[in-house]
């Protein structure tokens, strides 16, 4: 992989853009048989939530994993950070009119989940191993 590549793939940026676009389209397909303002909303609403989210996920998961030791820091931070993220989700799609919230959700949840658990998984390594 080339330097520049490299460069891309680890910058910050790049992942916020990337979640943007990528949930915020799934939210798109997902309302797809609502009226244009609802379908825009839950769109950019998705969009906007999963790259907050995507900033603050791997943070807030090597914070977690520090107050935890044994089997519970293997499975307590991505379960906080799944809740908090679903509470988050759920609350602002339902402020905002997302006439399809489980839909629109469920693959971001599942994608930020997939991520908590390996990322967790492969911080904690360490310590179990010991």
């Amino acid at each position: 992989m080339s330097s520049q590549l490299r460069s891309l793939a680890r910058s910050s940026i790049v992942h916020v853009l990337f979640a943007f676009l990528a949930m915020g389209g799934w939210a798109l397909f997902a309302n797809r048989h609502h009226a244009m303002p609802r379908l825009l909303i839950a769109g950019l609403v998705q969009g906007a939530l999963s790259a907050a989210l995507t900033l603050c996920l791997k943070s807030t998961i090597e914070a977690l994993s520090l107050r935890f030791r044994g089997v519970l820091r293997l499975w307590m931070p991505p379960l906080l950070a799944c809740l908090g993220s679903t509470t988050i989700l759920v609350a602002v799609h339902a402020a905002t009119g997302t006439p399809e919230i489980l839909r629109t959700i469920a693959v971001p949840l599942l994608v930020s989940t997939s991520y908590a658990v390996l990322y967790n998984y492969s911080i904690s390594r360490g310590e179990l191993e010991q």
